[in-house]
C-alpha cells in the first residue's frame, strides 16, 4: 500500500480539527484494508479529532470500519494515544480491533504518551511504521507540540497593507484597505485557530466583533484583548457579545477593580498578568495562555503590538495580504517602533508560499 498517500489523506482529515480541539491535538485516522494489488488498498474507516477534542480520531474511524479494522492497517498522523483519560487509550483500541499494522506520522511528546502507544502496539505483535510524512504532520500540528515542548502557544502575525506598508490614512480609516476575498479568507483563518488577539488601541478605535462569520461554523474562536488597565469598555460590541462567545481580557495589576467589576458582569473572563514596566509581560501572558490550553493564536492588533510581539520573538508566522493601494507616508505604519540599531539585526522571516486572493495577495513567511 502507497503509506505516502493513505497518510496525507489522514493529514487532510486531521487538519478539519484545527481550531476546535484544543488543548488537544488534531489527528486524523484512515483504516485500509490491503487488496493484494500494488499501492492499493481499500479505505474502510475514516476519522478525526472532533470538537472539544473528543472522541478521538481513531475511535472515529474504527467505529465506521467495524468488524472490517481486523488485518488491516491503521494511519494515524499522531501516536496513538496510552493513557486512560476520558476515554480509554487509543491504542488499546486499536489492538482490540485487531489491525495487523499501524503506521504514524509523529511520537506524541505528551509525558503521557511519548512512545507508550507505539510500545503497547508492538507489545501486541502489531506491526508498526513510524516517521511518516512527519515534517507535515509537524507543521500541521505546531501548535499543539509548541505548547506541550516550549509551553507557548503558536502564534500567527495576520498583516493587512498597501504597497507602502501602510494599515490605515492618518485620520485612522481603515476599512477596507483589501478586497472581501481576502476578508473572507481572514474569517476562514480565525476559525483555524483557537482564538484571536488584539490590543487594547485596537480594540477601542476599532471596536471589533473578531468572531467568525458566513463560514457555517458552529464554534467560535476565543476573542482576546491585551489590555493592561482594562480600557476597553464593557459595552463594546465584545462586551455585549461576552456571554454568547468568550472573551478573555489579559490585564496587569494596574486595571482598576470597577473595570474588573464591569467586565465580569459583562460575562468576560480576566486573566491578570506580569508587568514589565506599563505594560504586560508578553512572554508571560502567552504562557498563561498555554496554560489555560490554547494551542494556536491568530493576532489581529495594530502596529505597536505587531511590533512588540516581533521583538519579543513569539511571532512563528506572518501572514501578510498585501493589497494594491498606496497610502503615503502621512499614513500608518503596518509595524510600531523595532529599535534596530543596524540591518543586520533586523528580524528575517523564510516565504513559505504566495497565494492571490481577489485583488490582493496572501504571502505566508515562518520565522525559523
Amino acid at each position: 500500500m502507497d503509506d505516502i498517500a493513505h497518510m496525507r489523506h489522514a493529514l487532510s482529515l486531521a487538519a478539519r480539527g484545527l481550531g476546535n480541539v484544543w488543548p488537544n491535538p488534531a489527528v486524523g485516522c484512515v483504516i485500509v484494508r490491503p487488496d493484494g494489488v500494488p499501492g492499493g488498498g481499500r479505505i474502510v474507516g475514516r476519522g478525526w479529532t472532533q470538537s472539544g477534542g473528543r472522541p478521538h480520531a481513531e475511535r472515529r474511524a474504527l467505529d465506521q470500519a467495524g468488524g472490517s479494522a481486523r488485518g488491516a492497517v491503521a494511519y494515524v498522523t499522531l501516536e496513538p494515544c496510552a493513557h486512560h483519560g476520558h476515554t480509554p487509550p487509543c491504542a488499546e483500541a486499536l489492538i482490540a480491533a485487531g489491525v495487523s499494522r499501524m503506521v504514524s506520522a509523529l511520537t506524541d511528546p505528551d509525558p503521557r504518551v511519548a512512545g507508550r502507544g507505539h510500545a503497547m502496539l508492538r507489545a501486541a505483535g502489531i506491526a508498526v511504521t513510524e516517521g511518516v510524512c512527519g515534517a507535515e504532520a509537524r507543521a500541521m500540528n505546531a501548535g499543539f507540540l509548541k505548547r506541550v515542548e516550549l509551553g507557548l502557544p503558536y502564534v500567527t502575525l495576520k498583516l493587512a497593507t498597501t504597497i507602502d506598508g501602510r494599515i490605515a490614512t492618518a485620520s485612522g480609516e481603515s476599512r477596507w484597505i483589501t478586497g472581501p476575498e481576502a476578508r473572507r479568507a481572514v474569517h476562514a483563518m480565525r476559525l483555524r485557530h483557537d482564538a484571536v488577539l488584539v490590543g487594547s488601541g485596537t480594540a477601542r478605535a476599532d471596536d471589533p466583533d473578531l468572531s467568525v462569520r458566513d463560514m457555517g461554523n458552529t464554534r467560535q474562536p476565543v476573542r482576546l484583548v491585551l489590555d493592561s488597565r482594562l480600557s476597553h469598555s464593557p459595552q463594546s460590541r465584545l462586551g455585549r457579545t461576552a456571554r454568547e462567545v468568550p472573551v478573555w481580557l489579559l490585564h496587569t495589576a494596574a486595571a482598576p477593580a470597577e473595570a474588573r467589576v464591569a467586565w465580569l458582569e459583562a460575562g468576560a473572563r480576566l486573566i491578570e498578568v506580569p508587568a514589565d514596566g506599563t505594560h504586560a509581560d508578553l512572554l508571560a501572558t502567552f504562557r498563561a495562555l498555554a496554560a489555560e490550553g490554547l494551542t494556536r493564536i491568530l493576532c489581529e492588533g495594530g502596529g505597536d503590538l505587531a511590533a512588540a510581539l516581533i521583538r519579543a520573538g513569539l511571532v512563528d508566522q506572518l501572514a501578510h495580504f498585501g493589497a494594491g493601494a498606496v497610502i503615503g507616508a502621512e499614513g500608518r505604519s503596518a509595524l510600531g517602533p523595532l529599535g534596530l540599531a543596524s540591518l543586520a539585526s533586523a528580524p528575517r522571516f523564510c516565504r513559505l508560499g504566495v497565494e492571490i486572493i481577489g485583488s490582493d495577495t496572501l504571502t505566508l513567511w515562518s520565522s525559523g
